[in-house]
């Protein structure tokens, strides 16, 4: 139940209660945690980490900090919180891919996505989009469009992701396979890397998370062909899905999601859980994430904990009609 200090201030005692209040959480409070993210400072995963972890202070830790330990497509950094102490000061925020997607992709994975992991909640959901640079001619407006381009020019026919065997990858390699298309993946240290290279004319397209692109397009370095979500996302409302340009099954979003090492203390994960919703309800955090084309979304353990569940066993069967071997 929400308590307005309006009418704490009315009550008699108010002010010792709040002051009360004050030195409990602040007991609680660990003394420091760390915020682990995957990819690259500037990315999406950075900023979801670095506006969150300004709002664990003081009340979950009495400082927070965000570490970016990339590397292998986001496992170095899960794997480096599975080997965590579990006591809550250090804390992962990744997409579901490194999660729900590795298992099918790598014949041996560091970790173990649930027996190693305890879920918080999740942050934030997003489309992805697809991306052209200009390598492309400016008369390729559509996914369609690109595709053929690919056909006629089979030697530039390339596109980039943030790792290997993430949704951004298979999405394009879905749209390969859809086109007939042999559309050549160029796997990044994360999605910005990659864009760059592709306004730098290194490379065709690129397949990343929607707000990723903003900038870039708005600068006119590049064009946003499609999003991947079911619907038009309220953040690019004139760029068509997918599914509008005739990809009828292709439809996906992602999420971001926060956990902790396996064998986290129930308190500390429920300590942690309300942490994270009173950040994501701040009007400043959901107006940053929005900057970034990323919906908040927290959810309970259990929720993201299903969510989960879900997504892993939606991606095998995708990971199998792509023809993707597995890694060691």
């Amino acid at each position: 139940m929400t308590i307005s200090r309006r009418h704490l201030i009315q009550t008699s005692g108010a002010a010792a209660l709040l002051a009360s209040i004050g030195r409990q959480a602040w007991a609680q409070a660990i003394e420091s945690t760390k915020v682990i993210a995957g990819f690259a400072p500037g990315g999406t995963a950075d900023i979801v980490s670095r506006r969150v972890a300004d709002k664990l202070h003081p009340g979950y830790a009495k400082s927070a900090v965000v570490e970016n330990k990339t590397g292998a497509g986001g496992q170095i950094a899960v794997q480096f919180v599975k080997t965590a102490a579990p006591d809550g000061a250090t804390v992962l925020l990744t997409p579901m891919s490194m999660l729900g997607i590795y298992p099918h992709t790598y014949k041996k994975l560091p970790y173990d996505p649930v027996a190693d992991l305890t879920p918080v909640s999740a942050a934030a959901v997003f489309d992805y989009g697809f991306a052209v640079g200009p390598m492309v001619p400016a008369s390729v407006k559509t996914v369609p469009e690109f595709l053929a381009w690919c056909k006629a020019n089979p030697s530039l026919a390339n596109f980039g992701s943030p790792a290997a065997g993430s949704s951004p990858h298979f999405i394009g390699a879905l749209l390969g396979r859809a086109g007939n298309v042999d559309l050549r993946h160029v796997a990044f240290r994360g999605t910005q890397p990659a864009v760059l290279d592709m306004v730098g004319g290194q490379i065709a397209a690129v397949s990343g998370p929607t707000g990723e692109f903003t900038q870039q397009v708005a600068a006119g370095k590049c064009r946003l062909l499609s999003t991947s979500g079911p619907k038009r996302s309220k953040f690019t409302p004139n760029t068509p899905t997918l599914r509008e340009q005739g990809f009828k099954d292709m439809a996906f979003t992602e999420w971001f999601g926060f956990f902790l090492p396996a064998k986290a203390p129930q308190d500390v994960v429920q300590r942690l859980n309300a942490a994270i919703r009173t950040a994501l309800a701040s009007q400043d955090v959901i107006d940053g994430l929005a900057m970034s084309f990323l919906e908040v979304m927290p959810t309970s353990p259990a929720q993201l904990a299903a969510m989960l569940k879900a997504d892993t066993e939606l991606w095998g069967p995708l990971v199998k009609a792509v023809g993707f071997t597995p890694e060691g």
